[in-house]
């Protein structure tokens, strides 16, 4: 599977009173993808959707949106053009020099928030420190395949130069249930693969338990001084 990625990349540091903030962009292409993206501080804050043809700003809610300009699509896409001309010229100057391919050094599946029985969740898959981008991510439920309620965000740029990416599963955890996460990549050889199952044993505390055990642990300890206390009143009397 050959696979060969040109990244430009753009960072500039903005320096004010309060704080220092750090602008990324990105311009990147290959034979069968490309991405534009902007991020602030680490998160994206907007991307090209190729094949959507928009622009996405896709900001949480709780922060100030940022829209960017217009045409700010129409613009990516004549940048992919213009990256592809790139592309072929470079390979024709280096002639095929060989790509540099390095597995992901990191790689955790989690549920985005405490798991509640029947309450729906998100499990994530995040992948780190594997060069070129992307990875492709593949999830099972009980041992089959699952593409609905998926999705994975954009490689994101890493300071060592590898990229990281995070895939999601849309789930309603049931007790008994297990899932696994799949990575592909072409420097591994077969896909890592993690599993994360529902076992109540393990990250669910029945309700109540903790505060009976400790009022028990009171009344025993308050039982035992009255009976010593009774004891050494009575051997006091019988010593006068």
């Amino acid at each position: 599977m050959k696979m060969k990625l040109l990244l430009f990349l753009c960072c500039v540091l903005r320096v004010s009173a309060d704080a220092q903030h750090s602008d990324l962009a990105i311009s990147g292409c290959s034979d069968s993808d490309g991405e534009v993206m902007y991020a602030l501080d680490g998160e994206e804050m907007w991307y090209a959707d190729f094949d959507k043809r928009v622009g996405v700003e896709p900001q949480p809610d709780f922060i100030d949106h940022m829209t960017y300009r217009e045409g700010a699509y129409d613009a990516a896409v004549a940048n992919q053009q213009i990256c592809k001309s790139n592309l072929g010229n470079s390979r024709i100057g280096m002639k095929d020099i060989p790509l540099e391919q390095d597995p992901p050094s990191t790689f955790i599946i989690y549920p985005r928030e405490d798991v509640d029985l029947d309450q729906k969740n998100t499990l994530l898959c995040h992948v780190s420190g594997f060069y070129p981008a992307p990875v492709s991510v593949s999830w099972t439920k009980n041992g089959r395949n699952v593409s609905e309620g998926t999705a994975i965000n954009r490689p994101f740029p890493n300071k060592d130069g590898t990229f990281r990416q995070t895939a999601r599963l849309d789930f309603v955890p049931k007790d008994g249930d297990f899932y696994s996460c799949s990575v592909h990549h072409p420097a591994l050889k077969t896909p890592m693969t993690r599993i994360w199952d529902i076992d109540l044993s393990t990250w669910q505390t029945q309700p109540g338990v903790g505060p009976s055990v400790f009022c028990g642990l009171g009344l025993l300890v308050g039982l035992v001084g009255v009976a010593v206390g009774t004891f050494f009143l009575i051997k006091g009397n019988k010593c006068r």
